[in-house]
């Protein structure tokens, strides 16, 4: 590994954890104008929307630039949303109106995402040769995991009552902020600041791309040939319907957690958010357990993906604090040791097939895409009066069942054509459409 890929890692970490402390503090300042149960799901919802819609622009802004760059402008983006959010209760505006502020606040960080996303990843394939890719990418989602535990806990002390009362008594701070939520939301904005910073050392790979169509109209016919090609490849198809599976699994399981934690456990919202990291702690357990697996094998990992819509199940049975630990410590564990080779082989061969940027911004259209039906899923569900340990039991039952049929879908593409698996790790650069 390079100097500079380990400088994309650190970039990634700090904005990557601002995000997951910024939702935190977006829930803590809903529940602070008495929102809505169902109101924190439309937050993700509004990220999502900002993937599917962006995606078929954002992957041609990925190959135009120095990618190091497409990162510090698109975390500026990010930083606009921080603030905006921040300034909620200085226009005047009814607790109602606040709260819509609010979720286009959060919006406007998930265009920065979803435009950051396809550098992002993109730039590790030009930097990293097919064979180290696993572990470039255990490395990156791993580090990724751990910033979604430190921003989770970091989200959740800043509204905590000792943290919050602390900061506020400091003269300066008590001048720009009067609740815990606002002081969370300003200290991550210094986050924000100092993943720009890092994105300004990332190095320029010199990487060159066939010149990206600049009509909208042709970027979304280009965007629409480029996901066609991922899901006519017997590989990318099943990457891709495995990493869109776990996206939009783990997103809701975020919002889970939190309401599970609430009503279950009786945690105030900052004791919830230890739950998500806890989660999140054995993806990066798992990720690590990843690295260890050949490009070529990545295919075996399937079955612990149906697994872990299993062990969910367990989760409204459980009420002992340190049984919940150990379930979702478990989770997270299956969860990344199956994802992370499957991202892995997806990068590979949309590297291949397309480019760097065109190929991550396809995933993220399908897995963002899958987000919004689970999310709102979800909400419609909270809506509808439905408890939590029931949305659970759905919940695990159906991605158990989608990952059982994804095992069978791979096993009939290897039985008619068993040298698929020759193909993993085939090197070669994919060119646009």
């Amino acid at each position: 590994m390079n100097r500079g890929f380990y400088v994309v890692i650190i970039a990634q970490t700090f904005s990557s954890l601002a995000d997951n402390a910024l939702f935190i503090a977006a829930i803590a300042l809903i529940h602070q104008l008495e929102g809505p149960v169902w109101v924190p799901p439309l937050i993700k919802w509004g990220v999502a929307a900002s993937y599917v819609l962006l995606a078929p622009f954002v992957g041609a802004l990925a190959d135009a630039y120095p990618k190091g760059k497409v990162m510090f402008t698109t975390n500026a983006f990010k930083v606009v949303g921080c603030m905006l959010m921040f300034s909620y209760a200085f226009w005047g505006l009814v607790a109602s109106e606040q709260i819509i502020l609010i979720c286009v606040a959060y919006a406007i960080v998930g265009t920065g995402a979803a435009a950051y996303s396809p550098a992002k990843y993109g730039i590790i394939t030009e930097m990293l040769p097919p064979e180290q890719l696993v572990v470039g990418n255990s490395w990156i989602e791993g580090m990724t995991v751990v910033s979604i535990i430190m921003g989770s806990v970091v989200g959740g002390l800043l509204v905590s009552p000792a943290v919050s009362g602390w900061l506020l008594s400091h003269p300066t701070i008590k001048q720009m902020a009067s609740t815990p939520a606002e002081v969370a939301i300003l200290m991550i904005g210094l986050l924000y600041a100092a993943a720009a910073l890092t994105n300004l050392l990332i190095p320029n790979t010199n990487a060159q791309y066939p010149k990206q169509h600049q009509h909208p109209l042709r970027l979304i016919k280009a965007f629409a040939g480029y996901t066609r090609v991922l899901w006519t490849d017997k590989l990318g198809q099943i990457s891709l319907g495995v990493t869109t599976l776990f996206w939009g699994a783990g997103a809701t399981l975020q919002l889970i957690v939190i309401e599970w934690g609430r009503t279950q456990l009786g945690y105030r919202l900052d004791q919830a958010s230890i739950l998500m990291g806890i989660a999140a702690l054995g993806t990066v357990l798992g990720s690590i357990a990843a690295a260890r697996v050949p490009l070529k094998q990545s295919l075996r990992v399937l079955p612990v993906g149906a697994l872990m819509g299993v062990v969910v199940l367990v989760m409204p049975l459980i009420y002992n604090e340190w049984a919940v630990y150990g379930l979702l410590l478990l989770v997270g564990i299956l969860s990344g040791f199956f994802v992370v080779p499957m991202n892995a082989l997806l990068q590979h061969r949309g590297h291949l097939l397309l480019s760097a940027g065109h190929s991550i911004a396809v995933q993220n259209f399908n897995e963002q895409l899958n987000i919004l039906l689970m999310v709102s899923l979800y909400s419609l569900m909270l809506w509808l009066g439905l408890s939590i340990n029931l949305i659970i039991v759905m919940f695990g039952l159906s991605v158990a069942l989608l990952m059982l049929v994804l095992i069978r879908w791979n096993q009939t593409n290897l039985r008619n054509d068993p040298s698929l698996v020759l193909r993993i790790g085939e090197h070669g650069q994919g060119q646009a459409l």
